[in-house]
């Protein structure tokens, strides 16, 4: 059989380690992988369709999948997930102790359509109850101006959004011309210990396991989205990949755990990882539909509110039937 040529592009994970080295072959598939930066893959499948998969930031995925005969769609494959209460950086000088402080005040982050604050802005509209638009919204690049928004926006009735080109989030939020950003990675001031810069939870690791416990919900950033027209060419690629990814991630897993081999130079990582057991389950990083429904139901609501995705969309609607469907052994 002549094994079908394939390009993904994705950042580095040891989950995927695995398939990228060839360890672990997709039935059926030869891949040629690209190791990009996150933004390159973004920018790249969105703009110009360059990979046939591609890692891609699930809130833009979200914009992209639910547009009218949508060309893409998605393998249930997490590349990135993380709980993001940590993502709040204030300046003190603001009087930010609380996010109801928020209301009345400057809140950036580097995109609207950026999963991080798309989980956190959802969490405020729906769990505190605030009302979106008694903020002041502002967009700019991280750590360095000229960041742009990759996808289209229908922005809810009296958002507003500030584009900032020449001025990154971290520049502002020094200066005190931005009082909070809500960003996925710590920004530059932050890093460099500016004396004004402080998280807004610093407790946030206590909250995101309560915020787990009550909702069953595990934020997820990036995810694998495919050309729709390698699916309908030929629709056993998707089952094939997904199986392929789980094996990967299912080896990967296990050198985390494994006590007696120093694969990563942490101490006390392999003890951390069976800690997540007992709170994840045996599998602490799972991929497909069902162990994820909560999570993905909740950024179709959330996608959908702050006007990034054109209609609320369910599981069934972004993945193919070949990787919902439960497969039994």
């Amino acid at each position: 059989m002549t094994e079908l040529p394939l390009t993904i592009a994705t950042t580095d994970y040891d989950h995927f380690r695995d398939i990228r080295t060839g360890v672990v072959a997709p039935e059926g598939i030869d891949l040629n992988w690209f190791l990009l930066g996150h933004h390159e893959c973004f920018a790249r499948m969105t703009a110009n369709r360059e990979f046939d998969m591609s890692e891609m930031s699930f809130a833009k995925f979200s914009t992209q999948v639910t547009r009218k005969n949508s060309d893409l769609i998605g393998l249930p494959v997490i590349c990135s997930r993380l709980f993001r209460f940590s993502s709040f950086y204030v300046n003190k000088k603001s009087g930010i102790k609380r996010i109801e402080d928020l209301y009345g005040k400057t809140v950036g982050s580097p995109e609207w359509a950026h999963s991080a604050a798309v989980w956190m802005r959802g969490w405020m509209q729906n769990d505190v109850g605030m009302d979106m638009t008694k903020i002041k919204w502002l967009q700019a690049g991280a750590n360095a101006p000229g960041r742009e928004e990759k996808v289209e926006l229908n922005l809810p009735d009296g958002i507003e959004i500030t584009r900032i080109k020449d001025r990154s989030l971290s520049e502002m939020l020094a200066s005190g011309d931005l009082d909070c950003a809500i960003i996925a990675r710590p920004p530059t001031c932050f890093l460099e210990e500016h004396p004004d810069i402080e998280r807004l939870f610093p407790n946030f690791l206590e909250l995101e396991e309560q915020q787990y416990a009550d909702t069953g919900v595990w934020p997820i950033m990036h995810i694998i989205a495919m050309k729709k027209s390698v699916h309908d060419a030929h629709p056993w690629v998707a089952r094939n990949m997904f199986n392929a990814f789980e094996e990967s991630k299912r080896l990967s897993i296990e050198r985390l755990l494994d006590p007696a081999v120093s694969r990563y130079p942490l101490a006390w990582l392999s003890s951390y990882g069976r800690k997540m057991q007992g709170v994840f389950g045996k599998d602490p990083f799972p991929f497909g539909v069902e162990p994820n429904r909560k999570t993905w139901e909740m950024m179709g609501l959330y996608t959908f509110q702050q006007g990034i995705a054109h209609r609320q969309f369910e599981p069934e609607e972004i993945f193919p039937a070949s990787v919902i469907t439960k497969v039994v052994i």
